[in-house]
């Protein structure tokens, strides 16, 4: 939550920024999309609930559709969830990783940038999108599918920004050359913080409706047991009672 103000202006200056002329950076080209990258944040363990084939299903149908499209899609899995899905049902998975533990860093959003942006750079891929899950509360979590490159450039405020005029120091292209590293970091960054805290508020929920059901069961089955062995002794005395009566 703490990060969300920082990632929400860094994209509200790179739109005023590629407005203002920057727009023109190779991470900004739309191209035909013969090649697309689908990267699909899981967990690496279950006990999870829906949490994980919820995330799965959305990049499911998104690979589908892409491939009878004719686009070749290829699958970048974080988390062993995913991973195993894709990689048993023949999808093509060129990266993967589970070892990220269900916590985020920087290092690991660099990982993932650098090599999405090498392979756009170099043509080998024309689109990126990625698919993971929006933390919306400790109950809620809502797949999302993210459009990561081409990079497009959020609306523009006219009422917040006005006609604003730049001046360029140091030149744009120094300028994109810092930004745009940074804005992709970033970008991963969030996306990991808002799939781990989805995954561990799944994980919370579900251990917690675990836990609830089971102790449904052991009082229903104390209560089951305590009938039977009342039933068991009321049988035992009766019996007792009636041999008595006999002799």
């Amino acid at each position: 939550m703490a990060a969300r103000p920082y990632s929400s202006k860094l994209m509200d200056l790179l739109g005023r920024l590629a407005d203002a002329g920057g727009s023109s950076h190779p991470l900004f080209q739309q191209r035909d999309i013969k090649n697309r990258i689908v990267i699909v944040v899981t967990s690496d363990k279950g006990l999870c609930g829906a949490y994980n084939m919820n995330v799965i299903r959305k990049a499911q149908n998104l690979i589908d559709e892409s491939v009878a499209e004719g686009i070749e899609t290829s699958v970048y899995a974080v988390g062993r969830k995913s991973r195993d899905f894709f990689a048993k049902r023949g999808y093509n998975v060129v990266v993967s990783h589970d070892d990220f533990g269900g916590a985020a860093n920087d290092n690991q959003a660099r990982t993932i940038s650098d090599y999405v942006t090498t392979q756009f750079l170099s043509g080998e891929a024309d689109d990126v999108k990625l698919v993971y899950a929006e933390f919306v509360s400790t109950m809620t979590q809502r797949p999302t599918i993210q459009q990561c490159l081409p990079i497009v450039p959020p609306e523009k405020d006219e009422e917040k920004t006005g006609n604003l005029d730049y001046i360029w120091e140091p030149s744009k292209a120094q300028l994109y050359a810092v930004l745009m590293p940074l804005y992709l970091r970033n970008r991963f960054y969030i996306a990991l913080c808002e799939a781990f805290a989805s995954e561990h508020g799944a994980r919370m929920s579900s251990m917690a409706a675990a836990t609830q059901n089971a102790g449904e069961l052991i009082d229903s089955l104390t209560l089951k047991r305590n009938r039977e062995r009342q039933a068991a002794i009321t049988q035992e005395l009766s019996e007792i009672v009636g041999g008595a009566s006999a002799l």
